[in-house]
């Protein structure tokens, strides 16, 4: 099997070609830079969405079964700072790669990560595949023109597509502007005495949060589906920033009260989605997936991968810290 992934780069790209490597699986890259840290074993080529001619030939040179587009601004925030780009890249880009393929690699099966946020502020809690969009940002509305107009090449052009309603997917291969990267990191820190607080906004804020591990493996299994289709893929909890924070800290055994500050400037207010939590019957009943990763595992993970990141970069002399 012969496999196309573009955003090679991301969290979850890296994840996914591990995954589809594991399985035996040539894997081809599409990435807009460089990216030093890219298993060798993989093919990539610099270019972006955008770039038609750049994404025929690519797709001639991998000849792929399977193509994942996994390409897009992924911080939600900074869509607002980017609008017009957030635009291009997750809305006029994936009709590019599906023109592309239409064109070079029909019989491709094709997965679009899609996104919770093209629902926005819900009309419902939990929402499913057939709830109503609602999106409130310009990440939201740009994947949710790309939700949709994957649907209508599927009805019109018949092409094997799936996209997968991803809510939020963290892994230690997160930076540290998302939320549960930050706040591990910070409780790493604290608990090594390299930082003395936390600074947050609003502990109130919920979320679905599952690990990204997870996710991936469900992009792989819509792909070995006879039939194409959208699922949400959650864990169907609804989890607190502060629950998030209580959790990551106590596994280094400090009270989060005495470390984190609440700075009012970080609140989005109006902007924060709190209603956010996905249905995956769907995806359970029809893929047979489920998340392997609970919500309390999954902080532990990324505060053990930052605890480990920090012991191995003060381990010289002239930077070593004692933390008995």
């Amino acid at each position: 099997m012969r496999a196309l992934i573009t955003g090679i780069g991301g969290q979850d790209g890296s994840l996914l070609a591990e995954l589809l490597l594991g399985k035996g699986y040539a894997v081809y890259g599409v990435a807009r830079r460089a990216h030093d840290d890219v298993d060798p074993r993989i093919e990539v080529v610099e270019t972006d969405l955008l770039d038609g001619a750049a994404l025929r030939a690519a797709l001639r040179e991998a000849r792929p079964d399977e193509v994942y587009n996994l390409a897009s601004p992924s911080f939600v925030p900074q869509s607002w700072d980017a609008p017009v780009e957030t635009a291009e890249f997750a809305a006029v880009g994936v009709t590019s790669l599906l023109e592309a393929v239409r064109d070079v690699a029909p019989d491709a099966r094709v997965y679009q990560a899609s996104s919770s946020e093209i629902f926005g502020a819900p009309h419902e809690s939990p929402q499913t595949e057939e709830t109503k969009l609602h999106p409130v940002t310009p990440y939201g509305v740009a994947k949710a023109y790309g939700h949709l107009i994957l649907g209508s090449y599927r009805a019109r052009y018949g092409l094997h597509l799936s996209s997968g309603i991803l809510y939020n997917h963290e892994s230690p291969r997160r930076l540290p502007s998302f939320l549960p990267r930050k706040v591990a990191l910070g409780a790493a820190s604290i608990a090594l005495g390299l930082e003395q607080e936390l600074v947050l906004g609003d502990l109130a804020a919920r979320r679905d949060w599952g690990y990204a591990a997870d996710y991936v493996r469900a992009m792989w299994l819509m792909l070995q589906q006879d039939e194409p289709g959208d699922y949400v893929i959650a864990t169907g909890e609804s989890h607190s920033v502060e629950e998030l924070v209580e959790l990551a800290f106590a596994h280094v055994g400090l009270n989060w009260r005495d470390h984190v500050r609440v700075d009012p400037a970080l609140v989005r207010g109006k902007a924060e989605l709190h209603d956010l939590v996905g249905d995956s019957s769907r995806a359970r009943r029809l893929l047979g997936w489920a998340p392997a990763v609970d919500f309390r595992r999954l902080v532990e993970l990324l505060v053990d991968a930052d605890l480990e990141r920090l012991r191995t970069q003060s381990s010289s002399p002239a930077t070593t810290i004692t933390t008995e």
